[in-house]
């Protein structure tokens, strides 16, 4: 029995039909066994036809989708260049004169530490902020009108920052700027790993990361350039070059496709197999047809988990399977936090506490982030013949390591000399290692864990959890670092090793490898409860009997066997 195609699903009616044709009229799915055959068939072309191509074939026919990703995540290169400058600032003279006060123990200007605490924490309140209200905005409105939102915001919110008079009223500027930045972290991500291929997910996903990166080798090399300025241009400048980038962005998303499978979410096949169209080239003989099964396969997956948990809400991120897969998602980006990435945040500053001088530290930065943005491209060469686990946990035990060494060297070594080249180059080495393995691979598995249906949820609630770490340790750091505090200095190093070491027993037994599944098989080996060092080796078909049942149970009643 078949009816007219809706693009509504009535969650109460007993049969529940899902389009999914890009012809002029759509087919509805009943509860017929032949046309849910027909329909399974279609979504099992289009992931063999996903997981089939090589990367360069990949490349060829989704290169739209891959400028289109690139132009949501460059938002990111913004929040990397302004949390860069905040944490350089506490060493740049004209900044600390301005909003800090006369230290007569070590005869300089210093921002008081409760006030660096307070900037730092500032962010970290406006990025939860942000990133709760970007939930039901992203839901109802979709990602791109997110996004437009978020930039206009963020344009008006620069002026306080930049005509701030004193500390309390740039404090208010930061945890406003905090709100736009919690959109740009969670819709990055989300867009790339929603409109990308099996095969491109993990470069796009990283490139975020890369993003981040970039945005602090620019801060670094303005703050380079004001060096010798001694005035309050020596600030102002840099915050005056952010209204360099919200304009091209919001142009560039004012044409970008909606995420397809948002659409699908919202019942709007058609409009889904448009956006496909143009994430797609027509000259890699990509077709209406093969969007047709695209559509299908996302349609596919979207039943079979709403089968699973039928509901969209935070809560639902922390029920059944899917509370595994928040966990893995929430504790990979908090790994970031724990590692003893802050250090780089504040590298100048830490390079002064470990003895050198302004200029040198300022330089030590910049080679520091050039370094950071040589490990982020290295990172796409290893994840193809690596993997994302095993990059992950050697990555992080790395990290610990040279978390030991500085410590150490920080503490048998007097302040200056070859000691501070020496931690200086241990940090160094530090950022090459982290933005090889955990900065990046983060990215790609934050966007992967959860299902379609809960990821933008999902990645909020990992980058509150991220973001609650961050504001954790933006009160601690200042007191370790700053002379008039606790005065740790490289010392601190001692900190980072110990979270690193909880970290590395997390990641061996509960961080699985999703390399080279769709999202369909993800499900499939979540529901399975599959553990975290078998994934790998498990075998799965996600459009066998069984998982016919569960599509059939969600699309109509009907069992196909």
């Amino acid at each position: 029995m078949s009816e007219k195609a809706s693009t509504q699903h009535d969650e109460k009616a007993e049969t529940t039909h899902i389009d999914y044709s890009a012809d002029e009229k759509n087919i509805a799915l009943s509860s017929s066994e032949e046309d849910l055959g027909h329909f399974i068939a279609d979504a099992a072309a289009a992931a063999d036809q996903q997981k089939s191509q090589t990367t360069r074939g990949a490349l060829a026919m989704w290169k739209p989708a891959v400028l289109w990703s690139i132009v949501f995540s460059t938002a990111i290169v913004m929040e990397g260049y302004d949390t860069c400058l905040l944490g350089q600032f506490w060493a740049q003279p004209a900044f600390a004169q301005k909003y800090g006060h006369w230290d007569p123990k070590s005869q300089s200007w210093n921002v008081a530490t409760p006030w660096q605490t307070g900037l730092s924490c500032a962010v970290q309140v406006g990025n939860i902020l942000g990133l709760q209200i970007t939930g039901p905005l992203a839901e109802r409105f979709g990602y791109r009108l997110t996004m437009l939102i978020a930039l206009v915001c963020m344009t008006g919110f620069l002026f306080i920052q930049f005509f701030a008079v004193d500390v309390k009223m740039l404090l208010a500027g930061y945890l406003l700027l905090g709100f736009p930045w919690g959109t740009f972290q969670t819709m990055s991500v989300t867009y790339a790993a929603d409109v990308m291929p099996v095969h491109l997910r993990q470069y796009l996903t990283t490139y975020v990361n890369l993003c981040w990166v970039l945005g602090q080798i620019v801060a670094s090399g303005v703050l380079r350039g004001m060096v010798g300025n001694t005035t309050q241009w020596a600030y102002r400048i840099p915050f005056a070059l952010q209204w360099l980038w919200p304009v091209p962005i919001f142009i560039g998303i004012v044409f970008a496709p909606e995420s397809p499978y948002w659409l699908v979410k919202k019942g709007r096949n058609e409009d889904a197999e448009k956006a496909l169209m143009r994430l797609s080239t027509r000259s890699s003989g990509f077709t209406e047809e093969d969007a047709r099964k695209q559509v299908a396969m996302m349609s596919h997956t979207n039943e079979v988990e709403k089968a699973a948990t039928s509901g969209v809400s935070f809560m639902d991120c922390l029920r059944g399977v899917n509370l595994r897969r928040t966990e893995i998602a929430c504790l990979v980006w908090l790994n970031q936090q724990t590692s003893g990435s802050a250090l780089m945040g504040q590298a100048t500053y830490f390079f002064q506490q470990a003895g050198l001088d302004n200029s040198s530290a300022t330089t030590m930065n910049l080679c520091l982030f050039a370094v950071g943005a040589i490990g982020t491209f290295g990172s796409w060469f290893m994840m193809k013949p690596f993997g994302r686990r095993p990059l992950f946990l050697y990555g992080q035990m790395s990290c610990t390591f040279i978390m030991l060494i500085t410590g150490i060297v920080g503490t048998t070594t007097e302040k200056g000399g070859a000691g501070g080249w020496a931690i200086g180059g241990l940090l160094i080495l530090f950022t090459f290692v982290y933005d090889l393995t955990i900065g990046p691979i983060a990215y790609s598995l934050v966007g992967e864990m959860p299902s379609t249906r809960l990821r933008a949820k999902t990645i909020i609630l990992a980058r509150n959890l991220y973001n609650l770490g961050g504001l954790i340790i933006g009160i601690l750091n200042p007191y370790m670092l700053n002379p008039t505090a606790w005065n740790l200095g490289p010392k601190s190093a001692y900190v980072w090793f110990v979270g690193g070491f909880f970290s590395v027993i997390w990641i061996y037994f509960r961080l699985p490898e999703p390399k080279g599944r769709t999202y369909g098989e993800l499900d499939v080996l979540f529901q399975q409860r599959v553990t975290a060092r078998k994934f790998a080796s498990t075998k799965v078909n996600e459009f066998d009997s069984h998982e016919q049942d569960a599509a059939a149970a969600a699309v109509g009643g009907a069992m196909v066997h």
